[in-house]
């Protein structure tokens, strides 16, 4: 199994103290978690891309091309690409120079995106937004692939015999697809033989696990290989503590204060209690051996081996959020990547084998 951290670089108040960094401390914050993953043995770093408060993640590229150049390893994510929303030519020649940049590190994962600030921004519709999203993903998918594009398109200019620059370091770049809560997404991957990503954020385990149930049903039906199939999963909080007790007590104090804003903010609780929140969440919050157990459960419903964890501490105190993403990586990730295998193709650059690089 492998093991991003993601965050969606919110802005907003700590649930816990109601301090607010400044928008340069936050993003000071996201490049020294990214750099933290690394040093703990993270597989992947990935950020959001959202156009709407509280989130300031409306340029994952310039972003992530700052993580690139502090290191050397980690894998970088897209959570999500909303190509819904973007011109695919802008769009692969961003994702292009940042593949180069950072020596072909680059995966993508991309989605039509979620909030109606961000969609009227972009004078985006409910009734195009599939579409938009899965026209721009043709789109991007032919010019990573071709040197020469030609596309009819509805929602930009037609492209025809279309140059773009700089062509491709990885041939081509790996992209999964962001699922949350609709079909459209899981038929988009499964036709294009791509892998799935499970937000698995909101609401307990059966609408995603019937989602990507719905994935391998597509997949066949398409004609793949089910051996091929990698999917991936979130989770909604993270906090491993030496004992169950220890757990609960340190995140009590986010559950209470999370609980709070979304009952003032007239948002749906889908969790009355932290023990609920504990047991029938995403959630991984406990000992060592009882986080475990609990991604063992999911893996029974999704068969998923890539899972993400948050990047932020999201409540939790700066020594709080670092002894967790230490104590994970010390005692529950070499369990999980023990039993449960990577995704089925090599986590590295996807590239012919004569061009691979050997320090990647």
């Amino acid at each position: 199994m492998r093991f991003l951290a993601i965050t969606l670089i919110v802005h907003r108040p700590d649930p816990v103290t109601g301090t607010q960094k400044s928008t340069h401390e936050r993003f000071r914050e996201v490049i020294d978690n990214a750099v933290l993953a690394e040093e703990l043995g993270f597989d992947g770093f990935g950020v959001g891309e959202r156009h709407e408060r509280p989130f300031i993640s409306s340029s994952p590229t310039v972003v992530l091309s700052h993580v690139a150049a502090l290191t050397r390893r980690i894998r970088l994510f897209t959570a999500v690409t909303t190509l819904s929303l973007l011109d695919p030519v802008r769009a692969y020649e961003d994702y292009a120079t940042l593949d180069h940049l950072s020596e072909g590190r680059l995966d993508l994962i991309i989605g039509k995106g979620n909030g109606t600030a961000q969609r009227e921004l972009f004078h985006v519709t409910p009734e195009d937004q599939w579409d938009r999203n899965a026209e721009s993903y043709e789109v991007f998918q032919q010019l990573w692939r071709q040197d020469k594009v030609t596309a009819k398109t509805r929602f930009r200019p037609e492209l025809t015999d279309a140059e773009v620059w700089p062509r491709p370091y990885q041939r081509p770049v790996r992209v999964w697809h962001g699922s949350a809560t609709s079909q459209e997404s899981v038929d988009l991957a499964a036709r294009y033989g791509d892998p799935l990503f499970s937000a698995n954020v909101t609401n307990p385990i059966e609408p995603y696990a019937e989602l990507i149930r719905y994935y391998r049903e597509r997949w066949e039906h398409y004609g793949h290989d089910p051996a091929d199939i990698a999917v991936g999963a979130g989770t909604a909080g993270l906090l491993v503590a030496p004992s169950t007790q220890q757990a609960l007590a340190a995140y009590r104090p986010v559950f209470e204060a999370n609980l709070a804003f979304f009952r003032r903010a007239g948002l749906p609780v889908v969790f009355e209690t932290l023990e609920d929140f504990v047991e029938r969440s995403s959630a991984l919050i406990g000992s060592p051996q009882q986080v475990i157990e609990k991604v063992h459960r999911y893996h029974e419903q999704f068969g998923h081996t890539v899972l993400h964890l948050h990047a932020d501490a999201g409540g939790l105190t700066d020594t709080q959020h670092r002894d967790s993403l230490e104590l994970f990586q010390s005692a529950v990730a070499p369990v999980l990547r023990k039993d449960i295998p990577d995704p089925p193709f090599p986590w590295a650059p996807v590239l012919p084998a004569a061009e691979e690089p050997a320090h990647v």
